[in-house]
């Protein structure tokens, strides 16, 4: 079971990296469903999001596909959010059924891909609305311990804010900045790591490497999406009735 946990672990790595995402979610998935120790989840996940999440945004970084000034506005509002929501305590059945739902929207992240509008011009995004969003969201995100890119990259394609490679670029810094934030968070109530983090950590860059690597060449990987899809879906249902 640890070596499948391992297995996993990579694919959920390799596959977040591909389209500029950490992985928290994915890493939450398998911890719930592998019995780790709540207590630990939440800080653990974060740990592997700046690693995954850094390699990812360095990896897109040196395309040249990065935008300041539509990360701007998202961040000052996720980042002091991200630190509040990170803060709380929140009972474990709710933890528990927000978790799920976060499952579920990187299932549909993962399957049903977004495209940018044909001929539609891009624009920056408003500053005082990219405040707001960056402040659901990273108060969401700090509250449940992801990074929120699975929320944020498809907003970013959808409103015409940026297209496909700058919104993987732009969602892996968001990411990384929130997944910092909400960690600091987190030492109110102590940083609980898994004993098993360096070698979940290792596996996890090596993942992030090679994920981040073959999201620029557009390699076909339908297959490992719906294997896993299918383990969030898993994850996800275990969450809510188990």
């Amino acid at each position: 079971m640890e070596l499948f946990f391992i297995i996993t672990l990579f694919i959920v790595a390799f596959l977040y990296a591909s389209i500029g995402h950490g992985g928290a979610s994915g890493y939450l998935a398998l911890m719930a469903m592998f019995g780790i120790e709540a207590i630990t989840m939440r800080s653990s996940a974060l740990i592997l999001n700046l690693f995954v999440a850094g390699i990812a945004f360095y990896s897109y970084y040196k395309g040249g596909y990065f935008k300041w000034k539509i990360l701007l506005p998202f961040i000052i509002g996720s980042m002091p959010a991200a630190f509040l929501g990170a803060k709380l305590t929140i009972d474990p059945s709710i933890y528990k059924i927000s978790l799920g739902f976060c499952l579920l929207i990187a299932v549909a992240r993962m399957l049903i891909p977004v495209k940018n509008k044909k001929n539609k011009p891009l624009i920056a995004p408003n500053m005082l609305i990219g405040i707001t969003v960056g402040f659901i969201v990273g108060f969401f995100s700090g509250m449940i311990g992801i990074g929120g890119g699975i929320i944020l990259s498809p907003l970013l394609i959808v409103f015409g804010w940026a297209n496909l490679k700058e919104a993987a670029t732009i969602s892996a810094g968001f990411i990384w900045l929130n997944s910092a934030t909400g960690l600091l968070g987190t030492l109110s109530s102590g940083v609980h790591l898994s004993s098993m983090i360096i070698p979940w950590i290792l596996v996890a860059l090596i993942g992030g490497f090679l994920g981040s690597w073959s999201g620029s060449f557009k390699f076909s990987l339908s297959t490992l999406r719906y294997v896993l899809a299918s383990v969030l879906v898993m994850a996800s249902f275990k969450l809510f009735f188990v």
